[in-house]
């Protein structure tokens, strides 16, 4: 008979024990129903404290003098843009390996996105590509951390500088990534989180701007409060919408908030092991070590698969094999952002002035994102919080695929 499961043998990982995710403690039930019960459930009435108090410890967990809590991770990016004074017509650079937000938000302002391509490696933005797609009207860069792994700051910083461009951080993945022992968010000019359901710190939904810049900041509280300044209700200074995270929300974060260091710990010890499992199995690789990443926050975990490791077979048909294996796996963002249907020539000029340069992105064809897209398979940041044996286990299923690949060609 088949050792494979999927043919009828018995699974690598019987009983691969995943928590559940979000998880919840009696300190979040005491802080929610603090908030419930104290009748100010938004930060704008008086005696409002569970936000402030979420903000302020965000700022010293991640070395930010500033910090501003907001709604969504998606509304982070285009108060962050509109810190950045980006106007209708400018161009952003912005990765095509992404959450649609980190796009999207660009033309939410009117601002036209020119994609640039990614490391294959790493799966971060190409310096290389950066300084390409620079043209007289780019005026920043909306970077992102992808699956909490730090953007190449040595080599970025000097191109984004010598074209004068601003650097927004997009760290939806990397609540508590360092880059040489600096936490990501401040590096460059702005940093935005999400703390939706999925993320190693979850609000269920939420999401924070953090700078250095104590005039940004300033600029980043009237843009997140409808343009006004706290205590003065109905004077406003600038046009804006309303951004502000609940109560509630504040309350849960300032609780999640206490355990997240023990759990990207415990993440990045069983990473560690993953790593060493991999090196005796050819075709599936994670991310380069760096000694320059000196902390890694997560969201998804990547890896590469090469098919010609495994005599051909596709990576849908291994994900197929794993799966009845007992270990669930993703592929990641599964188109380059320039072939999701949203990002028409068409769509965007409807955004944009009339004199607006929108690039022609069902024509684009940038290498790396997809050598990316084909290649990645992905796991929750959850199942890096499982025992050190399961992790062994799911090395042992990728090593037992391989070991019957002729079975499945």
């Amino acid at each position: 008979m088949s050792e494979l499961a999927l043919h009828g043998g018995p699974q690598a990982v019987e009983e691969l024990e995943i928590p559940p995710w979000p998880q919840v403690n009696d300190q979040d039930r005491e802080n929610v129903l603090d908030a419930l019960d104290s009748g100010v459930w938004c930060r704008s009435s008086g005696n409002a404290e569970w936000v402030e108090r979420f903000e302020d410890q965000w700022a010293d967990y991640h070395d930010a003098e500033h910090a501003i809590a907001v709604a969504n991770g998606t509304i982070a990016i285009e108060v962050a843009l509109r810190m950045c004074d980006v106007r209708p017509g400018d161009e952003v650079l912005v990765p095509p390996y992404t959450f649609i937000a980190t796009a999207s938000a660009v033309t939410s302002i009117g601002a036209v996105p020119r994609f640039v391509d990614v490391d294959p490696e790493t799966h971060n933005v190409d310096p290389e590509s950066v300084a390409e797609q620079v043209t007289d009207k780019t005026v920043g860069l909306v970077g992102v951390h992808i699956g909490g792994y730090p953007m190449n700051f040595d080599e970025l910083l000097p191109v984004v500088e010598e074209h004068d461009l601003f650097l927004i951080e997009d760290a939806a993945h990397a609540q508590g990534s360092e880059w040489r022992g600096e936490k990501v968010g401040t590096i460059g000019d702005v940093g935005t989180f999400s703390f939706q359901q999925t993320k190693a710190l979850s609000g269920g939904e939420g999401g924070i701007v953090v700078t250095d810049d104590e005039i940004l900041a300033e600029r980043g509280h009237l843009l997140h409060n409808i343009g006004r300044v706290s205590g003065k209700a109905y004077r406003h200074y600038e046009l804006a919408s309303n951004a502000r995270m609940t109560e509630f929300q504040g309350a849960l974060l300032c609780s999640q908030l206490e355990r997240l260091e023990a759990q990207n710990e415990k993440r990045r010890e069983n990473e560690a092991i993953l790593r060493e499992e991999l090196e005796s199995i050819d075709g599936i690789s994670a991310k380069p070590e760096d000694d320059r990443i000196t902390a890694r926050g997560y969201c998804i975990f990547e890896l590469q698969y090469d098919s010609s490791s495994f005599e051909g077979l596709s990576r849908d048909d291994f994900r197929e094999a794993l799966s009845a294996e007992g270990v669930p796996s993703g592929t990641g963002y599964t188109y380059p952002m320039y072939d999701q249907p949203t990002f028409s020539r068409e769509s965007v000029e409807a955004l944009v002035p009339d004199d607006a340069d929108v690039p022609a992105y069902r024509s684009l064809h940038l290498p790396g994102v997809e050598q990316v897209t084909e290649r990645v398979i992905s796991f929750s940041h959850p199942m890096l919080l499982v025992e050190e044996a399961d992790i062994r286990a799911i090395a042992d299923a990728f090593r037992k695929i391989q070991r019957n690949v002729d079975e499945l060609i």
